[in-house]
């Protein structure tokens, strides 16, 4: 059948395909934690912090993950880690139901699920894009992205309306239950190169003998490693990390975890309000999309500056919104859903671009580092401040004037002076990233 596939279409669709669906489940995962945390205030008594810091956890080491997976990738190909990843995830989902205490909400939905939904982060996007296209790369990487989104979409308001009909954790099982269910899938169609069926990358020049991805020697934690130091002698490197820091800051780890109750405690439903976020996701998969697209015209510094100072100003908004109504809170969706990951496509091509495209997996794993640093950090810090002032403003206001200052450094990052789909050899990144 996958003879058939590859002799019929272009393969590599079919491993975006499958892909977005893995990436899918994975945003379903970390969709859950937004419409639980009324759920598990009331049941258990806990306080707002005490749940958020579960979350704090969970994106923190979602995020470390991900440089320690991308070179795990590499030994052991895609498939392997795609497969395993889903496999934690979905049996540590089904454990949540368990839970009694606040120290197993930590350990199994902080730590095992972070662990796991970190396996199938923002470096699997960078890598298949790199891997299997030579045109359309920006496209690609804005497609994968939109996958988070698109799951905020089908998975909140289904997940908020089980809650509410038969409890919260039949809702769990189900996310559980679609990360296990894909495993066939993903071991039957995805490969870790088009080489491994005598193909060349989309786009590839017709004739051309593009070489394998190769692994790196050595032990896999250590080259992961390795690549941060190097890295950080990098200024462009320092600024990408820097905006990454406050994009995870302002989306996943303050809007992704507080808008529900935020909305709550504004007089919607919980159901309304999960489908507010899942709106902002419906924008989201129009905005990051576009953002790909537009990655592969135009200076991705401008397209970077442009979408922090919009996400600034919309968070800024955000509380004055929720005093005007209908109007004030569409216009919030709007400008804010357009730009919820519609930084990723311009950092990613950034990053290839500056750093090459052979490591670039590796590379953008660290830039993620970042990004969840900034949204664990935000997500505990507003659970302290609502503890503290009673409400979420002070959250909000501060997150989105920090959006204004990654505007600032954005178009400090130099210009990358390699052309698109430049591709270096292993000799070269080193001493490129020594410079």
């Amino acid at each position: 059948m996958v003879a058939r596939l590859r002799g019929r279409y272009v393969y590599g669709w079919f491993i975006v395909g499958v892909t977005f669906l893995t990436m899918l489940a994975a945003s379903g995962v970390r969709a859950v934690p937004g419409v639980l945390i009324l759920p598990l205030e009331h049941e258990f008594g806990w306080s707002r912090s005490v749940v958020a810091l579960a979350v704090s956890i969970n994106l923190l080491l979602f995020g470390l993950c991900g440089p320690f997976a991308a070179a795990v990738m590499e030994r052991i190909g895609m498939r392997a880690i795609m497969l395993a990843a889903l496999l934690i995830m979905g049996l540590a989902v089904a454990l949540t139901t368990q839970i009694r205490t606040a120290w197993q909400l930590q350990l199994l939905w902080g730590g095992v699920v972070g662990l796991g939904s970190g396996a199938l982060s923002g470096w699997v996007a960078a890598t298949v894009a790199n891997r299997w296209f030579v045109a359309r790369r920006g496209l690609v990487v804005g497609v994968l992205t939109a996958a988070g989104a698109t799951g905020q979409l089908l998975f909140l308001p289904l997940l908020a309306s089980l809650i509410e009909a038969v409890g919260w954790r039949p809702a769990v099982l189900v996310v559980a239950a679609l990360a296990l269910t894909l495993m066939p899938l993903v071991a039957w169609i995805i490969r870790d190169a088009p080489q491994q069926l005598g193909l060349n990358p989309y786009g590839a020049q017709a004739g051309a003998v593009v070489a394998p991805p190769r692994a790196a020697p050595g032990n896999p934690f250590l080259v992961a490693l390795q690549v941060l130091p190097q890295v950080l002698r990098q200024r462009d490197f320092r600024l990408l990390a820097g905006t990454f820091f406050i994009c995870g800051a302002s989306t996943n780890g303050l809007i992704g975890t507080h808008l529900i109750p935020y909305s709550v405690e504004h007089g919607m439903s919980e159901v309304a309000a999960a489908s507010l976020l899942a709106t902002i996701g419906a924008f989201d998969i129009v905005g990051t999309v576009a953002s790909g697209w537009l990655s592969d015209r135009f200076d991705n510094r401008w397209l970077l500056v442009w979408y922090y100072g919009l996400r600034g100003l919309a968070l800024l908004f955000l509380p004055t919104a929720f005093g005007t109504g209908i109007f004030g809170i569409g216009l919030f969706v709007v400008f804010y859903g357009l730009d919820w990951v519609a930084t990723v496509p311009p950092t990613v091509r950034l990053a290839a671009d500056l750093f090459g495209k052979e490591r670039v997996g590796q590379v953008y794993a660290w830039l993620f580092v970042a990004h969840q640093l900034g949204a664990a950090a935000i997500a505990a810090a507003a659970g302290l401040m609502h503890d503290w002032f009673g409400d979420y403003r002070a959250a909000f206001l501060t997150s989105g004037a920090i959006c204004l200052v990654a505007a600032s450094l954005a178009i400090r990052i130099g210009r990358p002076l390699r052309p698109a789909g430049f591709s270096v050899t292993q000799p070269q990144l080193a001493g490129a990233l020594d410079d």
